[in-house]
């Protein structure tokens, strides 16, 4: 298995796990580690890996891809498939296992559900969406200030929530401004915020000169001066109602919905959206509405032609029905493929995405498992789990003590706690995740076991700040 990592990261550590137990050997091409990780990142990986190769470039490329494989077929190694986590690395992944002769998406499919404008027009001409988005310009900026309805604000391709918000009366060009220095100065995000393959800001490579630094007090662009960003932003028509994420594995055109889970908790910030918990099943929606919305997604992914590989397509539902969030050629976050697994008391979205791969070219008895794990066409589902997770951010200064808290009404069956006393969190508009718990329970208990675990769960991880460490 050929494995892509970025900066020597992108869960190598499960995603090896997930491919040695299958009793196959993990080739892993990492890009450069961010400087504080050069040293012990590719020790790591070469401790996990069969074999390791680091580029000399923050960002893969595909010619990194084409010379790795030559070097593995020179080896002897035979690569069933390529595998990455890091969306912007899909591209690479489908080109790798297009030479491979493995069934995937094709790199235009999935550059083209990273552009997110032009996606959702795609689907509002299609019916599926009833919103619609424009490229955000100073005059488009001032445009929909001056009306009525709601908006949200994302970069055309952007990653982890980051510089996506509620359009409001006191967003300025210069809020726009800050956050894409933001993500050109971000050395891990910076690649990620293009649809072009070719494209990527380097490391150390800065923002376009005039920021929001460099304008001192918020002010707006004149119409007509506008100054490239460097990231494309769009703004849409807001989606109303609860959120939701269908996680899908589809296997020779034919979607399977494994599980849906509700994102109980959702807080839309200055410069983010935070999703700050998940249950699932949902616990809002009749069998009815998840009909309709398994539908609606198979709808979605045909409309796209989307004929293979694993999704996460996130989704609102109202009163007047189901819209689209966005469409990820990927697993989910966070614990969405654990929580799969506590679901099914069996594999987890990561392996049911890496089983899809390896019995590609004679799926039958896969898709037996498969559809034994799935949402029926009637919103129904075998699994007798229910889940409830819940991530935690940090809030910017030092750490001074963070660590699991064991006084909770229901253990969980997995921590993490991903900083660590010392750590100093810088202001970002992109997350910074501090750690993710998950609890599983009984589904005929749930209703009697959430009131009390989702407030306590807040205190599941505890931390305090200071201008010392501890």
């Amino acid at each position: 298995m050929l494995l892509l990592s970025h900066v020597g990261f992108s869960f190598m550590e499960d995603l090896v796990g997930t491919v040695t137990a299958r009793g196959l050997k993990a080739y892993v091409l990492s890009s450069l580690p961010e400087p504080q990780h050069q040293e012990s990142r590719p020790r790591a990986l070469a401790d996990l890996a069969d074999d390791v190769r680091t580029t000399a470039g923050h960002v893969l490329t595909p010619r990194d891809i084409e010379d790795y494989l030559d070097h593995l077929e020179a080896a002897g190694a035979s690569v069933l498939c390529c595998l990455t986590v890091w969306e912007g690395y899909r591209h690479l992944m489908a080109l790798a296992n297009a030479r491979l002769g493995v069934p995937d998406l094709d790199e235009k499919q999935v550059l083209q559900l990273r552009d997110k404008l032009t996606l959702r027009n795609r689907l509002a001409d299609a019916g599926l969406s009833r919103g619609r988005a424009s490229a955000l310009t100073p005059e488009t900026l001032a445009a929909r200030r001056r009306e009525d309805g709601r908006y949200f604000v994302k970069p055309v391709s952007g990653i982890a929530s980051f510089g996506t918000f509620p359009l409001t009366p006191d967003t300025t060009w210069a809020d726009l401004e800050r956050i894409a220095a933001e993500a050109h100065s971000d050395t891990v995000y910076a690649s990620a915020f293009t649809t072009d393959p070719g494209l990527g800001a380097p490391a150390g490579q800065g923002p376009h000169p005039r920021t929001a630094a460099d304008n001192g007090a918020k002010q707006d662009a004149p119409a007509g001066d506008h100054v490239g960003l460097g990231v494309d932003f769009l703004v849409e028509d807001y989606v109303p109602g609860q959120e939701f994420s269908f996680e899908v594995i589809v296997v020779g055109d034919e979607p399977h919905v494994v599980a849906v889970h509700e994102k109980c908790e959702v807080t839309e910030a200055a410069g983010t959206v935070l999703e700050n918990a998940c249950v699932s099943p949902p616990t809002s929606l009749s069998q009815e509405e998840t009909a309709a919305g398994i539908r609606w997604v198979a709808s979605v992914l045909d409309v796209l032609g989307l004929g293979w590989g694993c999704f996460h397509v996130e989704a609102r539902h109202a009163p007047s029905g189901w819209d689209l969030i966005e469409v990820n050629p990927r697993v989910g976050g966070s614990l969405i493929s654990p929580s799969v697994a506590a679901l099914t008391g069996g594999p987890g979205l990561l392996d049911l995405w890496l089983d899809s791969l390896l019995t590609a070219r004679r799926p039958a008895g896969f898709l037996k498992t498969l559809k034994g794990l799935s949402f029926e066409a009637d919103g129904t589902t075998q699994c007798a789990n229910a889940t409830f997770f819940r991530v935690f951010f940090a809030d910017p200064g030092t750490i001074r003590e963070v660590g699991p808290n064991d006084d909770l009404p229901l253990q969980p069956v997995m921590s993490h706690v991903l900083l660590k006393p010392g750590d100093v969190v810088e202001s970002s508009s992109r997350e910074v995740f501090l750690g993710q718990v998950l609890w599983r329970m009984d589904r005929a208990d749930r209703e009697a076991v959430l009131p009390e675990l989702v407030p306590a769960s807040e205190r599941a991880i505890e931390i305090v700040y200071g201008t010392e460490c501890g």
